[in-house]
């Protein structure tokens, strides 16, 4: 497969608040190389999402930064702090739910409360705020498998909003709904990045989908990753979720993502 250079894509000058700091991480699992000098910074109250081709690092560099994976080399901060493991700082939200089957709705959001040790009284009343504001109101005592993927996603979302984490790990959590499902939500993410003000960190396969929800955008080179360029949509970021797919803007990056990245993909 041939390579070449990608046309340039417009980006703008990151904040200088920074929540996440990679700095020259690698990754190999025995003699295969995941990762390779990754050098990127995520800006505080903003999500950045880690695009690019499947087996590009994306989920392993997600893992590092959660402290559930060790770099082989280089280090990652939060905070300006250096990471040595998992931390009530980073909430994770699984692709598969991950959702305890024997748990009520409450539980399951109020279960990290839970480990932490918050009276039962103060923990559920935030359980229920976040059940609330993913649009779950009246399934608090349904269980897992009597909700819908879509739904079960959303337990998920509120679990990890409710411990209060300033950093949120997202591994492509929309992608086991179908269509209409995926577009709410990612209207509904757009409304908590800007009420929620955490930073998100959001792995997706979606040129689409990256592009529209991103206040960043970090596209990832295959295996041994690295980043090949980070871009910021800046000029339709405030318009409404319904006009920002017809936005001229949002459809341009779109298509010069694809031209960055189809040299790449097999």
């Amino acid at each position: 497969m041939s390579q070449t250079n990608p046309p340039p894509v417009a980006t703008e000058e990151a904040p200088s608040d920074i929540a996440v700091s990679v700095r020259n991480v690698s990754k190999n699992y025995g003699d295969v190389e995941a990762l390779k000098d990754l050098t990127l910074d995520f800006p505080r109250g903003e999500l950045t999402s880690l695009l690019g081709p499947s087996g590009c690092g994306k989920t392993t560099l997600l893992k590092i930064i959660a402290g559930l994976l060790k770099p082989t080399s280089g280090e990652v901060e939060i905070s300006g702090k250096p990471i040595t493991g998992p931390g009530p700082d980073r909430a994770f939200v699984f692709q598969d739910f991950a959702l305890l089957p024997w748990a009520t709705v409450l539980r399951n959001v109020a279960f990290g409360l839970e480990l932490r040790g918050v009276a039962k009284s103060e923990r559920e009343a935030i359980a229920e705020k976040y059940i609330n504001n993913v649009g779950l109101s009246g399934f608090e005592h349904s269980y897992p498998h009597e909700l819908s993927g879509g739904m079960r996603q959303r337990v998920g979302l509120a679990r990890a909003l409710s411990v209060d984490a300033d950093v949120l790990l997202m591994d492509e959590p929309f992608s086991a709904v179908d269509e209409q499902t995926r577009r709410k939500f990612q209207e509904d993410l757009l409304t908590l990045v800007h009420e929620e003000n955490k930073t998100f960190i959001f792995v997706t396969h979606s040129i689409e989908e990256a592009v529209y929800v991103s206040d960043q955008i970090a596209i990832l080179l295959p295996r041994p990753s690295r980043v090949l360029e980070v871009i910021r949509p800046s000029g339709f970021r405030n318009k409404s979720a319904d006009s920002i797919r017809r936005d001229p803007e949002y459809l341009d990056i779109v298509d010069n993502i694809w031209a960055s990245l189809r040299s790449y993909v097999e």
